[in-house]
């Protein structure tokens, strides 16, 4: 396991129990290989689960006062996810520190979205049980500050595409056109990329594993830039 004072530095915060760190970073894989009595990161990720719902249902909670339930809800499964997890496991570098079976980092287990989000919600409950609940909060708010900078309105997340249509058209009546940029990935698990533009202009772009979840999600991401742009002009 590479050095963990390089990812306490690049968490910003330090353990106090340096076992709490090691066991979040611990793969179940682990335990099979060497036997059932190994502990592994998986209580601690049911508990960083928790942690991680209540602090950004509390952050949307306050940051809304006039959004209802569903919308917030929305809001919040759109920042909470498999990907959006296994993200900031990959820009902390979680994988480098993972402690796994042979057989596991064989088949790229390092790489793994599934292992990164779940170490970095395992990590999440390691913090709590090292520092508490504000040192949790702090360090989940900073994580997911950028997250909260783009939802300065909270769109229409059943049919984004639809609600950017109806914001351009206001504006002018040409069409919204999406564009396929890339593919990637084998054949069973195809990952689509889209951009949408406006009038010549790229405003968002998308990734999804199909092309219309592409679509959705470059429609989001234009309607946020677009509110956030509206809102610093008024």
């Amino acid at each position: 396991m590479a050095n963990l004072d390089a990812l306490e530095t690049r968490l910003g915060y330090i353990f106090r129990d340096k076992e709490l760190l090691g066991l979040s970073l611990t793969h179940p894989s682990v335990a099979h290989e060497q036997g059932g009595a190994v502990q592994h990161n998986q209580r601690l990720e049911f508990l960083g689960d928790a942690v991680l719902q209540l602090v950004l249902t509390t952050e949307l909670y306050q940051k809304f006062p006039g959004v209802d339930e569903g919308p917030l809800t929305k809001a919040r499964a759109h920042m909470v996810n498999r990907r959006t997890l296994a993200d900031q496991g990959r820009h902390l570098r979680l994988g480098e520190h993972l402690v796994m079976s042979r057989g596991e980092e064989f088949n790229r287990g390092r790489e793994r979205p599934s292992a990164l989000a779940d170490a970095f919600e395992a990590l999440l409950g390691a913090i709590y049980l090292d520092g508490g609940f504000e040192a949790a909060r702090n360090f989940i708010t900073h994580q997911f500050q950028h997250h909260f900078g783009e939802l300065e309105a909270i769109p229409n997340l059943e049919n984004p595409k639809g609600e950017l249509q109806e914001m351009l058209q206001a504006r002018s009546p040409e069409p919204v056109q999406y564009e396929l940029a890339s593919v990637s990935g084998p054949d069973h698990d195809r990952l689509f990329e889209c951009a949408v533009y406006y009038r010549g202009e790229e405003l968002g772009r998308g990734m999804g594993k199909s092309k219309k979840e592409a679509e959705s999600k470059a429609a989001l991401k234009a309607l946020l830039s677009l509110r956030k742009t509206d809102s610093a002009s008024s």
